[in-house]
């Protein structure tokens, strides 16, 4: 039987789906390879799914992509395969072949940030290329005294001070495995188990539609770590559900939006950010989701109040007993996203293997229930057809998280070259005036601005490279600093101009984007007043080390969000109450912080 074209790139994307997939899990198992090995070929599969198999537009754009992808899979070939060499080089490019491939690594790397991400991190990093060049000719504190090209440009592409440096390490071992697990729970019934469990809990209550919302929004967040795919997935179901119920439309959406933000945040998987906070901080995912997990609640606890509180002010309903789930069928579900997660966090609490074994353990428990659908009937063909449909989800996922990362590392590796991360704490400190609590304004500010153009991670990965240092000089422990910026860096998300959350569930729920992004300001309150908190309240991030002061921090920020959303949102009291509302909640959160 002859195979037609369609045909053959349908198994050809299948088998470098598959490959992907495998490629990240032998990792795990195989012990040490070379980061000089392992990361360029992470790049190389990466590669097509940018270049070819997503590409779309004129046919000079797809020829381009043939060519620039063949450019890129040769420059990683040649580095995977020189790797000893090369090392002998300490990063000084040497030779015509060398210089041609950097230049081309770094142009095909770019190209490929903007054809995934837009156009914003890849100015970002041309503009950080350019000072690395040109910096020397610039005056005053701000010059740097010149880096012979053939260094800069070494570092960044044959040695790993770049491209292949500690970044791009953590997407290749962790941040692919997790994405690799959601992609799994994913494929099957994990996401109906989710929105029944939801449902179960919050239709019932004041507007439960949209507590419903908070509620997946916040299971399904934990899993996929991007806000973009939550909208798309939740508010698939919930919008409609909401808008029938008679909800107003930019409520409805403001709802989604927020909730949505909320997943990269949330434990156990978080997003990629995470991952990165990570290796940057030197300490273990456990402490990292035990750090975030009050927080994450108060996030939720806040759009939930808020939620809340709009109901009693516009009279919205409770879902009807029809349309919410029976006990049996929410336990016939659990299963589906109990059973891998409870083997993922057994292994990583309670088992000295890393937080990638655990992921892997989750991701086989996912597959074999890929073989059963919600009535636990078999079917191997079912099973072959959501597997093969989990690797290209996962392979897609990794290569867009690849394009920000990747491109991020060439930033990461100017500022560390030419000493210009130190040179911008300093201005930080001098702005600040030595007031930690003015570089944290100053901070966000820089958070909220990179947000709004560069995905959250790269914006956070830029930001804390920078602002970082200053925040622990003038005193601010470096997991509260990190953290402090993860979450600013997320303020884009349901802040204007930007907004892409709120953009894409006011296309959903089809009413105008301003009102929804007024809306979910106030709904997403926790967002802009958490961090602060978590400042003044250091206990918050210690549940385990310090639980009783942790739990008396919960429960004065919460009370405080929930007055300063009372003062916000109004209900039936006079609308003069409001400043008294919002001066008890600040009070609340800030008068006699709780730490260890």
């Amino acid at each position: 039987m002859q195979l037609t074209t369609v045909q053959i790139r349908q198994y050809a994307v299948v088998t470098l789906a598959v490959s992907v997939v495998a490629y990240h899990l032998y990792l795990i198992f195989t012990g040490l390879i070379p980061n000089l090995i392992s990361r360029p070929i992470h790049l190389a599969l990466a590669l097509p799914w940018v270049f070819l198999i997503d590409a779309k537009g004129s046919s000079a754009r797809r020829w381009s992509g043939y060519l620039l992808c063949a450019v890129g899979i040769w420059a990683c070939g040649y580095v995977a395969l020189n790797r000893d060499a090369l090392g002998d080089q300490y990063g000084y490019l040497e030779g015509t072949e060398q210089y041609l491939l950097a230049v081309g690594l770094i142009i095909v790397v770019l190209e490929m940030a903007r054809r995934a991400i837009k156009l914003a991190l890849p100015t970002v990093a041309v503009l950080a290329l350019a000072y690395g060049l040109l910096g020397q000719h610039l005056p005053g504190e701000f010059g740097h005294p010149g880096l012979p090209a053939g260094s800069l440009l070494g570092t960044l592409t044959i040695a790993e001070g770049g491209l292949w440096g500690p970044l791009t390490g953590v997407s290749v071992n962790v941040v692919a495995i997790f994405v690799i697990l959601g992609a799994f729970v994913s494929a099957g019934e994990g996401g109906t188990a989710f929105m029944s469990l939801a449902t179960k809990l919050a239709g019932r209550y004041r507007a439960g539609a949209a507590k419903v919302s908070v509620l997946s929004s916040a299971f399904f967040g934990s899993i996929s770590g991007s806000a973009s795919a939550n909208v798309a997935s939740t508010g698939a179901i919930t919008l409609p559900t909401m808008k029938r119920l008679g909800y107003p439309p930019s409520f409805a959406a403001a709802v989604e939006a927020v909730a949505s933000s909320g997943g990269q945040i949330m434990p156990p998987l978080m997003g990629a950010g995470a991952f990165v906070m990570m290796e940057l901080l030197r300490m273990s995912y456990a402490d990292i989701m035990s750090a975030a997990l009050l927080p994450s609640v108060l996030f939720f606890f806040a759009a939930w109040a808020g939620v809340d509180l709009f109901a009693r002010r516009y009279g919205l309903h409770a879902m009807g007993p029809d349309e919410i789930p029976a006990s049996a069928v929410v336990l016939r579900l659990a299963p589906f996203f109990l059973i891998p997660f409870s083997i993922l966090l057994l292994v990583l609490f309670f088992t000295g293997y890393t937080p990638q074994f655990a992921a892997a353990s989750g991701i086989f428990a996912s597959a074999t229930l890929l073989v059963v659908d919600d009535q636990f009937l078999f079917s191997i063909s079912r099973w072959f057809t959501r597997l093969v449909t989990a690797c290209i989800s996962a392979s897609r996922q990794i290569a867009t998280i690849a394009s920000i990362i990747i491109c991020a590392g060439l930033v990461i590796g100017v500022l560390n070259q030419t000493g210009l991360g130190i040179k911008v704490t300093s201005v930080i400190i001098s702005l600040a005036g030595g007031q930690l609590w003015i570089a944290l304004l100053l901070t966000a500010l820089a958070c909220l601005i990179l947000g709004m153009e560069v995905p959250t991670t790269a914006a956070y990965v830029i930001c804390v490279s920078v602002a970082g240092p200053a925040l622990e000089k003038l005193g601010l422990a470096p997991l509260h600093a990190h953290l402090f910026v993860f979450w600013y860096a997320l303020l884009s998300t349901i802040t204007p101009p930007v907004c892409g959350t709120v953009f894409i569930a006011a296309g959903m729920a089809q009413t105008r984007w301003v009102p929804v992004a007024g809306q979910a300001m106030r709904l997403g309150l926790g967002l802009y007043v958490v961090p602060l908190a978590f400042v003044a309240n250091p206990a918050l991030l210690y549940p385990g080390a310090h639980t009783g002061m942790a739990m008396l921090a919960f429960s004065k920020v919460a009370a405080g969000l929930w007055l300063m959303s009372r003062a916000l949102i109004g209900g039936k009291t006079p609308f003069w109450t409001a400043p008294f509302f919002l001066l008890a909640g600040l009070a609340a959160i800030f008068v006699a912080g709780v730490g260890p």
